[in-house]
């Protein structure tokens, strides 16, 4: 029939549904039959794990909206009936404050699979740069969450946290006031921080596509980050990494299970179980953990407009990170100062989280400064190493380093067609 699509399903209600809305040859064809690089390592589970994540709490946070109530005198025993008198409500809640934490966990450690294995670099600027504005609409999502239990913690980090845009000269205020919805932290202020914590999810599934229309054009890196050679470097994604993302995908529930069940408390504060109370500030203000290396930061600046300036810079600055590695070798494994680097920045993300979440005092002071230049030393220092640093040989092609060269082995040459096809045909 003219103007439909030629369906290749066999089933005739498939077959009748596709020809006229082919939605399942689109999935077909970008997830069943598309050609990804055969040497993924478990680092490439993490994408699919935080699209998990993300179906987890937009559904938990959907059943956990009807049952709140977004007013400064209602939000906090809304909390408390869920938790006591709502089916199920307790189990929904943990998923939910839980889940927020198995998210940045998944996030920071697909944030450095590509930092480390180069998936920045060219022709994969937009991809990169999608997934950090993926992670600045998160980091706005869960701060906004975090607020709505009204608790003291919630309080007081929502009061902190908005009063920093007030360091801002002519505009500070005026933002500061656009988001309270008046002169302080109260039910206004709460319930714009709820429409907008159930909004944004959505807006990240949508950037979400964005970020996967741009990987399947650009292609996906690889753990060697040289470019796809061949047919023979590239397996179907169905059923090779449908089978070991579900793998994956077990062992993410095996944690979360085991966090919601026998440790729900462990990334909580113990002051958001008060009630807020505008006349009594916390001994801490303590914001949540996947929040603590920028407020080091933060803190780290004696100057209050400085310091602002340097925690949103400390995330803005992977919008550039493209150009600012000016090597032309993506992966670390291949470059012995940039994988140096690599792990020095995971301590420093470590040791600037342990600072935020102690008390500005003592040796916390000088350590909190010294680890926040040496967070920004390592993006100053990037087009530097890029010019000087001498990257070990790079393998011809992805199947080079796995298949044996002839008779005696010893990985290298590239391989006659037939003699790589069986091994695959077996596999």
């Amino acid at each position: 029939m003219a103007g439909l699509h030629k369906s290749e399903f066999k089933n005739p209600v498939l077959n009748w549904v596709d020809s006229r809305l082919p939605l399942l040859t689109l999935m077909s064809k970008e997830y069943g039959q598309f050609p990804t690089p055969k040497n993924f390592n478990y680092f490439w589970n993490f994408g699919a794990l935080a699209t998990i994540n993300l179906l987890v709490m937009i559904a938990t946070g959907i059943f956990l909206a009807m049952n709140y109530n977004p007013s400064a005198a209602g939000a906090f025993d809304s909390i408390q009936r869920i938790m006591r008198d709502v089916n199920y409500g307790w189990l929904l809640r943990l998923v939910h404050m839980n889940g927020a934490s198995m998210f940045f966990i998944i996030i920071y450690i697909h944030i450095f699979r590509g930092m480390y294995y180069g998936s920045y670099k060219a022709p994969r600027e937009l991809l990169w740069m999608t997934g950090v504005a993926l992670f600045l609409l998160l980091m706005a999502t869960a701060f906004m969450g975090y607020v709505l239990p009204w608790g003291q913690m919630s309080y007081w980090g929502a009061t902190v946290i908005t009063n920093l845009f007030s360091a801002f000269p002519v505009v500070g205020n005026w933002i500061v006031t656009l988001l309270w919805g008046g002169f302080s932290v109260d039910n206004p202020t709460l319930n714009r921080f709820f429409a907008l914590h159930y909004l944004l999810p959505f807006v990240i599934t949508g950037v979400v596509f964005l970020h996967v229309v741009a990987l399947h054009i650009t292609g996906s890196n690889n753990p060697l980050g040289i470019d796809v050679k061949s047919s023979q470097d590239t397996v179907p994604f169905h059923p090779y990494y449908t089978a070991k993302d579900s793998v994956g995908m077990c062992v993410y529930f095996l944690i979360f299970a085991a966090l919601v069940f026998f440790r729900p408390y462990i990334f909580s504060e113990v002051d958001n179980n008060i009630p807020a109370n505008p006349l009594q500030t916390p001994n801490a203000i303590v914001p949540e953990w996947y929040f603590l290396p920028y407020y080091a930061i933060l803190r780290s600046v004696p100057d209050k407009l400085l310091g602002v300036l340097c925690m949103f810079g400390s995330i803005l600055v992977w919008f550039v990170l493209p150009w600012l590695d000016t090597s032309k070798v993506r992966s670390a494994r291949f470059r012995p100062i940039y994988r140096g680097m690599m792990i020095l920045l995971v301590v420093d993300m470590v040791v600037l989280g342990l600072v935020g979440h102690h008390h500005p005092e003592g040796i916390w002071i000088p350590l909190g400064r010294v680890f926040t230049l040496l967070y920004f030393a390592h993006f100053a220092a990037l087009p530097f190493v890029g010019l000087f640093e001498k990257p070990l040989p790079l393998p011809d092609s992805i199947s080079q380093p796995v298949l044996p060269r002839g008779p005696g082995g010893g990985g290298g040459g590239p391989m006659p067609a037939g003699a790589a096809a069986k091994p695959m045909e077996k596999a």
